[in-house]
C-alpha cells in the first residue's frame, strides 16, 4: 500500500498579521482561478500562519510566492470522521494509543460527513494505522 496517495500537500503562508493578509491570499487565489477547499488561521507574537488546501497546490504556491509571500509545502492527511459526539475521539485515540502526536487539526463539517485534516508527526504510520481501522481517507488526488 502507497501512503503517498493520501499525502495532502497542505499550504502554510507565514505572514505579519495585519488586516488585509487573509484577502490577499484569496484574491490570489481567485485570480488564478484556485479553489480554497478549507483552511486554518494561527497566531504568534505579530506573526499568523494560514494554512490552506486548495484544488491547485503548484499554481497557489507559484502566485503567493510571486507576491513575495514566505510560503512552504506541509503534508496533512484527511480523514472522514463521523458528524456526532465521539467522532473526534474515535480518531484521536487511535493516533494516542499508538503514540502519534497530532502536532495540530483542523476540521470542517458537510451535508453527510466531517472531515478531520491532521498534521502529525508520522504521517506513513498514521496513514497505515487508520486504514487499518477501517477509516476512509480522502486521497490527494481527489481534490489537488
Amino acid at each position: 500500500m502507497s501512503c503517498e496517495q493520501y499525502m495532502i500537500r497542505q499550504i502554510s503562508l507565514f505572514s505579519e498579521n495585519k488586516p488585509g493578509r487573509l484577502a490577499a491570499l484569496a484574491k490570489a487565489c481567485q485570480e488564478e482561478k484556485v479553489n480554497i477547499l478549507a483552511f486554518s488561521i494561527a497566531e504568534a507574537e505579530g506573526f499568523g500562519v494560514i494554512r490552506v488546501l486548495v484544488d491547485k497546490p503548484d499554481i497557489a504556491f507559484q502566485k503567493l510566492t510571486s507576491m513575495g509571500f514566505n510560503v512552504a509545502f506541509t503534508h496533512v492527511i484527511a480523514v472522514e470522521m463521523k458528524d456526532e459526539p465521539g467522532g473526534l475521539f474515535e480518531i484521536a485515540s487511535k493516533l494516542s494509543d499508538a503514540r502519534i502526536n497530532i502536532e495540530y487539526s483542523y476540521a470542517f463539517s458537510g451535508k453527510n460527513k466531517a472531515v478531520l485534516i491532521l498534521r502529525v508527526d508520522q504521517v506513513e504510520e498514521a496513514i497505515r494505522l487508520l486504514l487499518s481501522h477501517k477509516f476512509s481517507l480522502i486521497a490527494s488526488d481527489t481534490i489537488q
